[in-house]
């Protein structure tokens, strides 16, 4: 048990550092913005059982789990719309605490089981007594919508052991084609309040400039 709490110990400091600085991300947007691209952030250490389960599967020796799993930390930062996912993956790129060292785009090339979401890997230094450790943590953005698919779908691989039933998994893959739906539907709808936004502070500057304007008497 000593061996795993040292091993996560710098995982369990970085996701905590990680939240507190993504979070302010979306605090300053709150100051400066009517709308933050950031809807939440959260994060969490993956547990032992499931890193020995990948581990497994994938045929990791456990002398290499540092290097070849990349998600022993893991950081979520949640979206209302498709179009700030954009946003925020830029933002992450445009900082300059830690480097990233892999994009997976999981939006415009979907997995086979549907799900959708944009995966950073990074790599984050770590302060601790014996000097500065880099450890790789994985940062997935996603919308709301997305999120909710993907909790239940983990949901049900957990209950069927990986091994879901074909009727389950062609109905989860209509249920996530009608959350990326409702997601694009829900952008189409906003840029049209924006548009119908713009028009209305366009025409009541207008308004306001005609009233300044010297009137002719006949």
């Amino acid at each position: 048990m000593n061996h795993w709490d040292q091993f996560l110990g710098p995982y369990k400091q970085a996701v905590e550092e990680l939240k507190i600085k993504l979070r302010g991300m979306r605090s300053q947007f709150d100051l400066d913005s009517a709308h933050s691209p950031i809807e939440f952030v959260t994060g969490r250490v993956k547990p032992i059982a499931s890193i020995l389960d990948k581990a497994n599967q994938k045929g990791i020796p456990l002398d290499r789990l540092e290097t070849e799993i990349q998600d022993i930390a893991g950081l979520r930062m949640m979206c209302q719309f498709v179009d700030d996912i954009k946003i925020v993956v830029e933002l992450l790129r445009n900082r300059n605490d830690f480097e990233i060292v892999e994009e997976r785009d999981y939006i415009s090339h979907k997995k086979v089981s549907g799900y959708r979401s944009y995966h950073v890997v990074i790599q984050y230094p770590v302060q601790t007594i014996h000097g500065e450790k880099k450890i790789l943590a994985e940062i997935q953005i996603r919308t709301l919508a997305m999120n909710f698919w993907a909790t239940i779908e983990h949901s049900l691989n957990y209950k069927y052991k990986g091994q879901i039933p074909d009727e389950i998994r062609i109905r989860l893959q209509r249920a996530a084609e009608a959350a990326f739906r409702l997601d694009e539907e829900m952008s189409q709808i906003r840029g049209e309040i924006q548009d119908a936004q713009v028009f209305f502070t366009f025409k009541k500057e207008l308004q306001q400039e005609s009233r300044k304007l010297p009137r002719h008497s006949g």
